[in-house]
């Protein structure tokens, strides 16, 4: 008999394999990094045959180490980084160049060049989403447009488009040798052209992209027995996929209208249940899909995207050498009671929500003599708990619902200080959960629920355990005078690029 649960969570920065046991309980995980390739300012790309090598590393040396047989899994899930954009050629299997990262740029004429008939929110009403950079539709525009052969192949039909979640199904299942060709609806409202009420491509988007339908992915639902690996788990049902905002909500058991939950992860995302219905935003906002179970109806959410949270304190690492490890970040910035009167505006790809302006880039502030590397640290910070506040803001304003607590997840959330900060800076609890993981368990959770290992979604919502609390205690004249600090802030950011 089948004894848990599985899933791939393929991240901007590595790839994870987990197992679940039916409580919801990590029974086994690996983890490998991929390499970031910035071949020009504004440019971010991964190699998808790498993340496909990553994806079988970490499968295979996983059952290896906790010793399970890989007929014990019920069903595989996929959650992935979203936006990420590559086209390879089905007979082959090769791409026909590196995958374009959500956060690059290089799409910004494209998008700018768009919005010169309907401006920013020309697609808005149909996609929920505003012409910007982090969107894939530009993405493969610009590969239709600049890569020789691509799309002469399309037209052929050997030429193929996905996001991550289509490339690794599409090798699970076969690849060359007839892998599905598909993804969900979280991923595919991602892409700039799907129609939200349709849940299927919009022929006229595609048309103004001069994208060839023939290279579209099938749209599934996020939670039903799609095909069976043939390779690293054969005969294992690949049974859910999900974007892994999309599959961290899930796995928060945000179930209900008004329900919602903050990843901090690469980039930092609050997304909201609204129902079944679509809620237009007017404040900044992405209108976007939430889950599909199967034949049930689909749940819509508001989002609020911001580019560079975790990704900012891998700068400090990497780029500065201030740290050594991530994790280095919380003691250094503890060294200080404060930031020091400097704030970090990361808009390293632009700005995403509230603001959408693909025209800002990074900023420090309110530089002295005094500041060290310890302010530095803290301002670092500080800039995702400011960037949430900002966030939750607009999401306030276009549901009409306040926020009475924060169910948070991700990698940062293992950071005391900056869990403490976030909920003085929002005024309400931050919680955060006893699997801090709800990426990769969503995506088995959604797997699971198709083949009937967890029978509904009651048994899901009472597998949630709260971990820890943290209450504000800042005095409100301070909150606010910091918060109209980093706003000012922001504003420096804007117009840098011509």
């Amino acid at each position: 008999m089948s004894k848990y649960a599985a899933s791939i969570d393929q991240g901007t920065t590595s790839t994870r394999f987990m197992v679940f046991d039916a409580h919801g309980e990590v029974v086994a995980l690996e983890q490998r990094e991929h390499q970031q390739f910035y071949p020009q300012p504004g440019w971010v790309e991964h190699d998808p045959l790498e993340i496909w090598q990553r994806t079988r590393e970490v499968i295979t040396t996983a059952l290896n180490k906790f010793r399970i047989d890989p007929q014990d899994l019920v069903a595989l899930g996929i959650t992935n980084q979203r936006e990420t954009t590559l086209v390879w050629n089905r007979k082959t299997g090769k791409p026909y160049y590196p995958a374009i990262v959500w956060q690059d740029t290089r799409t910004a004429s494209i998008c700018a060049s768009l919005a010169e008939e309907g401006g920013q929110d020309r697609f808005r009403e149909r996609t929920g989403l505003p012409l910007a950079t982090y969107f894939s539709g530009p993405k493969l525009k610009w590969i239709l447009d600049n890569i020789p052969g691509v799309r002469e192949d399309a037209l052929k039909g050997e030429a193929i488009f996905g996001t991550i979640d289509t490339w690794l199904i599409w090798n699970l299942t076969g690849g060359p040798a007839g892998g599905l060709h598909m993804t969900d609806v979280t991923n595919a409202s991602r892409t700039l052209c799907m129609n939200l009420s349709t849940l299927e491509w919009d022929s006229e988007i595609l048309e103004i992209l001069g994208i060839p339908r023939s290279m579209m992915p099938q749209i599934r639902p996020s939670s039903e027995v799609y095909g069976y690996c043939t390779d690293v788990l054969p005969r294992i049902p690949v049974a859910a996929d999900l974007g892994d905002q999309q599959a961290a909500l899930f796995g928060q058991a945000c179930f209900s209208p008004g329900e919602a939950k903050n990843t901090y992860g690469t980039g930092c995302f609050l997304l909201l249940n609204t129902g079944e219905r679509p809620t237009p935003s007017t404040s900044g906002l992405l209108t976007t899909l939430g889950y599909q179970i199967g034949k049930n109806p689909a749940v819509y959410c508001l989002e609020g995207s911001i580019a560079i949270a975790g990704a900012l304190v891998q700068w400090l690492r990497d780029n500065l050498g201030l740290i050594e490890k991530s994790s280095d970040i919380e003691p250094l910035a503890r060294t200080v009671v404060d930031n020091g009167g400097i704030y970090f505006v990361p808009a390293f790809s632009g700005l995403f929500a509230p603001y959408w302006r693909s025209d800002a880039r990074g900023v420090i502030v309110g530089l002295t003599r005094y500041i060290h590397r310890g302010h530095i640290a803290r301002a670092v910070l500080e800039a995702t708990a400011y960037q949430t506040r900002e966030v939750v803001e607009a999401m306030e304003k276009d549901s009409g619902i306040p926020l009475t607590s924060l169910k948070v997840d991700g990698g940062m959330v293992k950071n005391d200080l900056l869990m403490q900060f976030q909920a003085d800076i929002l005024n309400v609890p931050v919680v955060r959960p006893k699997v801090s993981e709800t990426t990769a368990l969503g995506a088995a959770y959604a797997a699971g629920l198709a083949l009937g290992f967890w029978p509904d979604l009651s048994v899901l919502q009472a597998n949630w355990k709260k971990d820890q609390e943290w209450r504000p205690r800042m005095d409100a004249e301070i909150r606010e005078k910091y918060y109209l600090s980093w706003k000012k802030a922001v504003t420096r950011t804007f117009d840098w690029v011509e």
